[in-house]
């Protein structure tokens, strides 16, 4: 299966392709909006601030992920990734998100526990999940990050670290997930290999 990762600087490269290439994906890093235009299947990776995903605008890289998945391309964000599919985030209040779902992401709330979220945490997952197929109920996946998705519709894993959060989401082609799958052990493998499974639009 070939899979397009996309480079704009701020994502955890070496990881998600090392993984990827595990599961047996023939995989293309690439930060050209023309090599996204003709992917079969494209990967977000993101880690840090919102703000970075400025650069996807500026390059070209908006444009064509939005027409691929347009088109019904499978789209698959990870960490910020997951978070650029939103209407945006207060993170980078001039910087908007590709709009999938759209609400705003959002920093945990002031409390007792240290911010950024950093661990492992578990899953509460629909049962209509397409991504999370297979995967147990209350499986521990790998957090690392100081904001957040509010669980609304499209929302199909919660966990909570001060409140709950949308941990994973999908619509149509579109998926996402905030924690790192490819940090995860066994469960992020399986996650990534039902990206890999799922049937074009």
């Amino acid at each position: 299966m070939k899979v397009t990762v996309i480079d704009y600087k701020a994502g955890n490269l070496t990881s998600v392709v090392k993984a990827l290439r595990h599961l047996g994906a023939d995989v293309t890093v690439t930060e050209r909006p023309e090599a996204v235009a003709g992917a079969e299947r494209i990967i977000l990776p993101g880690v840090g601030h919102f703000g970075a995903t400025k650069r996807l605008d500026d390059t070209g890289l908006t444009k064509a992920i939005d027409t691929a998945v347009g088109r019904g391309i499978p789209f698959f964000g990870i960490c910020v990734g997951m978070q650029w599919l939103y209407a945006g985030s207060t993170e980078a209040p001039n910087q908007r998100g590709l709009g999938c779902f759209p609400w705003h992401c959002d920093r945990f709330p002031e409390s007792r526990e240290k911010v950024p979220h950093v661990g492992w945490n578990s899953l509460s997952i629909s049962p209509s999940s397409r991504l999370l197929a297979g995967v147990e109920a209350n499986s521990y996946v790998y957090f690392t990050h100081a904001y957040k998705a509010p669980v609304a519709i499209g929302t199909v894993a919660v966990a909570r670290y001060i409140v709950p959060f949308a941990a994973a989401v999908e619509r149509g082609n579109v998926f996402g997930v905030q924690f790192h799958p490819e940090k995860s052990g066994e469960t992020g493998l399986k996650i990534l290999r039902n990206f890999l499974e799922v049937p074009q639009c």
